[in-house]
């Protein structure tokens, strides 16, 4: 099983705010369903929360909480992250979709990580990226610079696991 980590953020390593993405970019959203299609997803509570229409479609959800009677309709709900692993050891690609601790967490064990990184910051962010550490991570390959619709800049990023950090 491979597992890649997926997400956007901006110059500050914000990701986001009261629960919700700090910004709206219709391309990150994009490349985000296209690249997680057909996949598991593993994300913690709060960002299942986040989802406007709750399960996202063409996915297998799964939902990490230790909460004992969480429940997430059209989701998986494991009370670990081992357990959620252990669910998914079948498939060949998982995603890691957040939020900021279910990503800290995966990172020693992340094979690739999606970064849409945004050239705008976020003062009053609450949730921030872990930074891939650069001993033990490349940038395989990045974009140019695009524009939003909006004027923000962004740029996709995928980073790959060093064979020998």
């Amino acid at each position: 099983m491979n597992i890649a980590i997926i997400a956007a953020m901006g110059r500050n390593r914000a990701i986001g705010r009261d629960n919700r993405l700090p910004w709206a970019i219709p391309e990150d959203l994009a490349r985000f369903k296209a690249l997680t299609m057909g996949h598991p997803i593993i994300m913690g509570r709060k960002t299942w929360m986040s989802l406007p229409k709750g399960a996202l479609p063409g996915r297998r959800n799964i939902v990490v909480s230790r909460a004992p009677l969480f429940t997430a309709p059209g989701a998986e709900v494991f009370a670990s992250l081992a357990d959620a692993l252990r669910a998914t050891v079948t498939d060949p690609l998982v995603f890691i979709i957040g939020g900021g601790e279910i990503y800290r967490q995966m990172m020693p064990l992340a094979d690739t990580i999606h970064l849409t990184r945004i050239d705008a910051d976020c003062p009053d962010a609450d949730t921030f990226f872990p930074l891939p550490d650069e001993r033990e991570w490349e940038l395989a390959e990045a974009s140019e610079t695009h524009a939003s619709a909006d004027g923000i800049e962004y740029r996709f990023e995928t980073w790959a696991r060093r064979a020998n950090p």
